[in-house]
């Protein structure tokens, strides 16, 4: 298959809002792809990664290339994979040459579309999250299989072109092959932010676990015998930094054990420590050449911040799901089980939960929540099972103030004491059908001088275009951010508007496939 086959599907879904349109685009190439490898291959990159993961190569390396393109295609899909093998690979003496030669040699051989392409897949700028999901319902499509069993095999073996490949071998019933395996994490399942306690007490008929809403990062924990693994959010290994955490699970008393929670560190007094703190650990961005550098610390702190420096603070888990327990696979159980077999475990370790509560004990819980430092409430269905990898509103979270994960696609140069500063931020939702990301809203507030100064270093490492007053960004930053609510508004491509919004912090353990939708943010309209 010719590489500028799948440069020409990528295209047609970005130029149509149509999702069953982009579904049927996108089955049609996967059902043309040749051998197993190709089919992996075509299906990650449509889903916006790598089959080999980070190969260090970014927008600052793409972007000094000068090379003039082909005038015909002639790049073949195993070409183009095989020189991505073969970059993921150099190390040492000599690398940056060897890495160098070999980007000029794919870049030379490459249309001018095709170098567009390739630029937005090394970059990160196709992952848009609802690609995943595009591209898992046009596997279903190609093989003529319910799109539920092509989800259910990707959440647990995580990777989609293996589950292409498994559905195309043996269809549904190979999918059915695949199973939670100890020591392989899952897509973890996420919240819908909520509208009000009362609702959603309300929207499950009182059959709920009412959870404090921490401050945390989320982990992911296997045990098999001594066999101990951690994992972040995005399902990165964090193992080897997070010793105390390793001990503490290899003392629980079972043989084997997949659990969800989160993991803080605290001050002298209990209280949870600032997000940013617990994230030094071990959140560390790797930016598009390849070389890791600390995280933004956040708002009180200093913008890049030594990890080394906080090895000291110590990470306490804070459990609130079990998915497996000593041989039984829990994920289709509903959470009332899991919950049981969770304080079973690790009852020393778990969040506090507050099981079906009536309306006044409910009130006095979140208000004891804030008074001990943490965000709000967790409202789950005690009735409904694990629904790993998606958002649904069978966990719902509950803040005083709204909050969204928003995608930064540019910024603008900031005057009077910000002058020479990047400041007032553009701030995108993420399209649920998978386009670009969609501009909601702009702004400044809650900006202080390390994130000012921080912004001005990092947003050029993903520029992708600037004028006089803005520098725009290829989409890779996520940024939390407080708002009064949600109005009507014709300036913006969403028909949406924010209300007095302003930064709280950067979260680097987000992607923007993680970002809140446009339709989570319309759902807020007063």
């Amino acid at each position: 298959m010719l590489f500028a086959d799948v440069v020409r599907v990528s295209e047609s879904v970005r130029a149509t809002r149509s999702r069953k349109t982009k579904t049927e685009a996108l089955a049609e190439v996967l059902r043309a792809a040749g051998d197993d490898a190709e089919l992996a291959a075509v299906t990650a990159w449509l889903s916006g990664e790598l089959r080999q993961g980070r190969i260090g190569t970014g927008w600052r390396t793409l972007s000094a290339l000068d090379v003039a393109p082909a005038e015909e295609p002639r790049l073949t899909v195993a070409e183009v994979d095989a020189t991505f093998t073969e970059l993921a690979g150099i190390s040492g003496a000599g690398s940056a040459a060897r890495r160098k030669d070999l980007l000029i040699e794919l870049f030379g051989s490459a249309t001018s579309a095709e170098r567009e392409f390739l630029i937005r897949l090394l970059t990160g700028e196709l992952r848009q999250g609802a690609l995943t999901a595009l591209v898992a319902e046009a596997v279903a499509e190609a093989e003529g299989i319910p799109v539920a069993a092509v989800r259910r095999a990707h959440m647990l073996c995580g990777e989609l072109p293996l589950t292409a490949v498994t559905a195309r071998r043996g269809g549904a019933a190979a999918l059915a092959e695949f199973r939670l395996e100890v020591g392989r994490p899952v897509r973890p399942m996420l919240a819908a932010p909520g509208a009000s306690l009362e609702e959603a007490l309300g929207e499950f008929g009182g059959e709920v676990s009412l959870e404090h809403k921490l401050d945390g990062a989320r982990i992911q924990v296997h045990r098999s015998g001594d066999e101990v693994s951690i994992y972040t959010r995005t399902l990165r290994d964090i193992t080897a930094g997070v010793p105390e955490l390793v001990r503490l699970v290899r003392a629980l008393p079972c043989s084997s054990v997949v659990l969800d929670g989160e993991t803080l560190a605290l001050t002298d007094a209990g209280r949870p420590r600032p997000f940013q703190e617990t994230m030094s650990r071990f959140a560390i961005l790797e930016p598009a050449d390849g070389a890791a550098r600390p995280v933004p610390a956040g708002s009180d702190d200093p913008a890049v911040r030594p990890v080394a420096s906080t090895r000291e603070l110590l990470l306490h888990p804070y459990f609130f799901d079990c998915l497996h327990l000593d041989g039984r696979d829990l994920l289709d159980a509903p959470l009332a089980e899991r919950r049981q077999a969770l304080e079973q475990v690790a009852a020393e370790h778990c969040i506090p939960a507050l099981l079906r509560p009536d309306a006044e004990t409910a009130a006095e819980y979140f208000d004891g929540a804030l008074a001990a430092g943490h965000e709000g409430v967790m409202v789950k269905s005690l009735t409904a099972p694990y629904a790993a990898g998606r958002r649904g509103r069978a966990w719902q979270k509950i803040k005083p103030t709204h909050t969204l994960d928003l995608v930064v696609l540019g910024a603008e140069w900031g005057y009077g004491r910000r002058t020479g500063y990047l400041s007032n931020l553009h701030l995108g939702a993420r399209d649920p059908d998978g386009g670009e990301p969609i501009m909601v809203g702009k702004t400044f507030k809650g900006l202080t001088d390390a994130l000012l100064h921080w912004q001005t270093a990092e947003f050029p490492r993903h520029e992708r275009a600037r004028d006089e007053h803005t520098v725009l960004l290829h989409p890779a930053l996520v940024v939390e951010i407080a708002l009064d609510g949600v109005q009507t508004s014709t300036r913006y491509p969403g028909g949406v508007a924010l209300r007095f919004a302003r930064v709280v912090r950067y979260r680097p353990d987000k992607t923007p496939a993680e970002a809140d939708t446009i339709d989570a943010i319309r759902a807020l309209l007063l």
